[in-house]
Parts: structure tokens; sequence; C-alpha cells
């Protein structure tokens, strides 16, 4: 398993070395730079903003400056903003929080829930249960997030005045007050992530277990005198999660990418929301800094999954 992991690692470096080079080209050669919030301005003379088009690195070529960034990158330096002059990492740093408290819990209630409900649904094929999980995981996967979020927001913030609809990040854990006013304002973002994610989950962790209970072994668990409940949980579920492991691993990257609609409908000031905003401006450092941690988040991710293969069937041999 050591060696499996660090041959993948050793491999994964040209890879995001490459994925580096297109995300910084495709940056690059995108229309638009810094400069261009004063191009209308007649307040700032041309000489001012050539000089400051100098200063952050831009008169240079696009290469030039690709291998600046990936030096300085190797060796920890991720840059600064051009809008706010402040490091890129320490500007990751500041939104991963809020991220973390949204995203992150959203997935850690949906996975675990997809799962039980994925299971119990194949195990009671053409039941109450299983039509009911089934028309709700559609439904789940199908609303786009932000019209949940605006019939959430519609409902128990106009409405019913319960919850409010406009994420403060000035809110720190002091005590049971403040406690209770963070769960207030992350339970609708919360709720519509996991709804969206539960519903993705539960059709597929559904079918894998469909395709293995109805396997030889399975018959011979029964005939052994295993109870359903046993045959399930320690045989079919844990051959089923195999599929489903790539496709949780996939998804874990978007805990640090955070949920761009989401994030911008009730105003969480987290990763995705400052990826778009860093976008607007054109600020190319804290693009390239988020798409880049993105990236190499996936590479993990895969080989995550590849080691949780051979805990979960050990046919499968990392050689």
């Amino acid at each position: 398993m050591v060696k499996f992991l660090i041959r993948r690692l050793v491999v994964s470096i040209p890879t995001l070395l490459g994925i580096s080079l297109v995300i910084f080209m495709i940056l690059a050669l995108a229309p638009g730079d810094p400069m261009s919030q004063f191009a209308k301005d007649p307040n700032v003379p041309y000489e001012v903003r050539e000089n400051i088009k100098k200063s952050l690195g831009l008169d240079q070529p696009w290469t030039t400056r690709y291998f600046k960034w990936a030096t300085n990158m190797l060796l920890g330096d991720w840059g600064y903003s051009f809008s706010s002059r402040i490091p890129v990492w320490n500007l990751i740093l500041q939104r991963l929080p809020n991220t973390l408290w949204v995203v992150g819990l959203a997935y850690a209630i949906a996975i675990p829930l997809a799962i039980i409900v994925g299971a119990i649904s194949a195990a009671k094929q053409y039941s109450l249960f299983d039509q009911t999980a089934t028309a709700f995981a559609f439904i789940g996967f199908s609303i786009p997030t932000f019209f949940t979020s605006v019939v959430l927001i519609i409902l128990f913030s106009v409405k019913l005045h319960w919850l409010p609809f406009i994420y403060d990040s000035t809110v720190r854990i002091t005590n049971l007050e403040t406690l209770f006013t963070q769960i207030k304002q992350i339970a609708m973002p919360i709720t519509v992530l996991t709804i969206f994610n539960t519903g993705a989950l539960v059709r597929f962790v559904r079918a894998s277990v469909l395709d293995n209970i109805s396997q030889d072994y399975v018959r011979t668990a029964r005939a052994k005198g295993l109870s359903e409940k046993a045959v399930i949980i320690r045989h079919v579920l844990r051959n089923s999660l195999i599929p489903v492991v790539t496709l949780v691993a996939l998804s874990l990257p978007n805990v640090f990418a955070g949920a761009i609609v989401t994030e911008q409908i009730f105003r969480v000031p987290g990763i995705g929301d400052l990826l778009i905003n860093s976008i607007q401006k054109s600020d190319t450092p804290v693009v390239m800094g988020i798409t880049f941690t993105y990236s190499i988040l996936v590479v993990l991710s895969n080989i995550f999954a590849d080691a949780i293969y051979s805990l979960l069937d050990p046919r499968i041999r990392l050689q």
C-alpha cells in the first residue's frame, strides 16, 4: 500500500504541472485584465496604468509569468491578489472556514444518509419506502439548488421569519447563544446542498446494491443462516460501495471549492464567492490559486479512492 501511494504521488506531479500550465494559459489568454477597470477613467493617465501593469508583472509574456509563478509556488509563495494585495493563501484561509461550515457539513450529512437510504431502498425493492425514496431522490437531484434556495428563503425567512437568509461571517461561537445563531444561519444552505447531494448519491447506492444483492455469494450467505440485516451490511453493502467511493471521492474536492450558486444566494463569504469575485476582477493569482488547489484535491481524492478499493474488496491488489 505504501509503495502504491508513493508511486501514485510521484506520477501525479507531472499531471499537476500540466494542469497548472493549461489553467495559467487559459487565464492569460482570456480577455480582460486588472487594468480594464481604469481603461475608461480619465483621472488615471495612461502612464500610471502602464506603471501599475509593470509592477504587477503583466507586461511580461505569459510563459515567463508562468515559470515565475510555478517556481514561487513550489517554494510556498502563491503570490498576491491584484485587487487587495493580500497573499493568495491568506485569502483562501480566510474564506475556508465559512465554506467548511456550509459545504463540509452538507457532505458529512448527505453521504451517510444516502448510503443508508439507498441500501434500505434496494433491500425493500418496489416497497412504499423504495418508491418514496426514489421519488425524493429524483426530485432532490433534478431541482436546481437556486430554486430550492429561493423557496426556503420565501418560506422560512420572508413568511415565517424563523431563519436569516444572509450569512453573517462575523459570528464567533463563544456560548450557546452564538452557537444557536450559527446553526440558524447555516440551516438553509446546508439543507439545500444536503437535498441535492443526497438525491444524487441515493440513486447510485440503490443501483449498486441491486446489482450485488442477486449474486451467488449473497445466496450462500443466506444459506448459512445469516440474518437479512447481516447479509446486507457485511456482504452486499461492502461490495456495493466500490463504485460509490469513486463518485464520493470525485465530489469531495467540492468541499473546498464551495457551492458557488448557494454561496451567492445566501451571501456566504466562502471559497466559491471568492472565486466568482476574482474572476470578475480578473484577479489571476487568486483564480489560479483556487483552481490549482482544486486540481490537487481531485488528484489526491482519486488516489484515496484507489486505496479504499483494496479495503472494501480483498480481491483488488494494488500492485
